[in-house]
């Protein structure tokens, strides 16, 4: 008979905390450790790039829960300490301070670290202290280098121009964000940069960081006070190096998060089957952290009764006064059509296309309401021209269908 004694959680953010609490409401009341790498409690990330940037926000405001909160889950709570190594057959975790916590079911919620450039000194912003770090920076008249062009990127420029600094924009590739939401959406967002200042340059390689700023493929020197790197993240998956279990960016686990018997994942570092979309699929978005944690704990203490997590995926962003907001998949689309507004104003829904099913919608500067209906459809699985809109709207638009950038796919 199968028994779940001790439970142990790897990762205390958002994901990590919403497996220890979708445990104990599930009625698990063994054993239940969880374990953070940072010295904080679980907190939000998605206001570090805008709140707390922008010394808006204090970093009380960032908790996900009161310490109240969590005294009720009665957690033996291990922060500031990283786990090292996986004994599968053991059923034992490592951790950086040598002790070592045995379990009968565990959940990884590692989540991402940033990618780096060659050189020091240059800030990257994941974390509180990196948020906190950054902000010391930032002021009126300070130079500020961003290095990538992705909505990380975008939010912080955002926050340092209504700072007073003079930003730089580096984006290797010619229109920033193309690969994920098309040419023309990538361009509209771009153009926001453009008339809040940013100097924006796109098609530029950034070789290292250095002292006074950073280097260009080109031998140029764009000087700093202060250097951004935001070019991705890395799942983190190196301290799992010979556990048995399955890595590729991100922890390898079927369509109910499960990478081994007993061993579930969840958040950014988990790399899953989405049966929605009949693809793998490993998402840094918050909404779906949270989500698909609940989900891997309610799979861990029934697996014979396991139910797959095949989400819409959501995100938004807020940039320049601008809301963005998208639903669906939309990496790797075949078309792209504007259904309602105009991209000339900043203010319009689109509808994204892969095979012949609707695969995702972006709005921007739209009610949540006017993208919510599409949700549904992508849910469904809705084919292309199916819906009123489609069949309406996408026919009549014409020369206002894109196929996706060149590299979309």
């Amino acid at each position: 008979m199968r028994t779940l004694e001790r439970i142990v959680v790897v990762g205390a953010s958002a994901a990590g905390l919403a497996a220890v609490e979708t445990l104990r409401r599930e009625g698990y009341d063994g054993e239940l450790t969880l374990v953070g790498a940072e010295p904080h409690v679980p907190y939000d990330r998605p206001p570090l790039s805008k709140q707390v940037l922008a010394g808006e926000w204090q970093a009380r405001q960032l908790r996900l829960r009161p310490y109240e909160a969590l005294d009720a889950l009665e957690l033996d709570l291990r922060l500031g300490v990283q786990a090292t190594a996986l004994d599968v057959p053991g059923r034992t975790v490592t951790l950086a301070d040598g002790s070592q916590l045995f379990y009968d079911g565990l959940i990884l919620a590692t989540g991402v670290r940033p990618r780096r450039l060659p050189g020091e000194g240059a800030h990257v912003l994941r974390t509180l202290d990196d948020a906190l770090a950054l902000r010391d920076g930032l002021g009126a008249g300070r130079r500020l280098v961003i290095v990538g062009a992705g909505f990380l990127g975008a939010e912080a420029a955002a926050v340092a121009v209504k700072l007073g600094a003079r930003v730089t924009l580096i984006e290797p590739a010619p229109v920033p964000l193309a690969h994920a939401v098309g040419t023309e959406v990538g361009e509209v967002l771009s153009r926001a940069h453009l008339e809040h200042g940013v100097d924006l340059r796109t098609g530029v390689a950034v070789t290292a960081v250095t002292e006074d700023g950073v280097r260009l493929s080109d031998g140029e020197l764009v000087p700093a006070d202060e250097i951004l790197v935001a070019i991705g993240s890395l799942p983190n998956t190196e301290w799992l190096a010979g556990s048995g279990l399955s890595v590729g960016d991100g922890i390898v686990c079927d369509e109910y998060c499960a990478a081994a018997r007993d061993i579930y994942a969840a958040g950014d570092v988990a790399r899953w089957y989405n049966p929605l979309f009949g693809t793998s699929m490993r998402i840094e978005h918050r909404t779906n952290a949270a989500e698909q944690a609940m989900t891997a704990a309610r799979n861990l203490l029934a697996p014979e009764t396991g139910t797959p997590f095949a989400p819409v995926p959501y995100f938004w962003s807020d940039q320049y006064g601008m809301k963005v907001q998208a639903y669906g998949y939309l990496r790797g689309h075949d078309e792209v059509a504007v259904v309602d507004g105009d991209l000339a104003t900043r203010r319009f829904l689109a509808v994204y296309r892969r095979g012949d099913r609707v695969a995702g919608a972006l709005a921007v500067g739209m009610p949540p309401k006017a993208i919510r209906q599409w949700r549904q459809a992508i849910a469904a699985g809705a084919r292309w021209g199916e819906t009123r809109q489609n069949r309406a709207e996408v026919g009549e638009l014409g020369a206002r269908v894109h196929p996706p950038a060149p590299d979309a796919a």
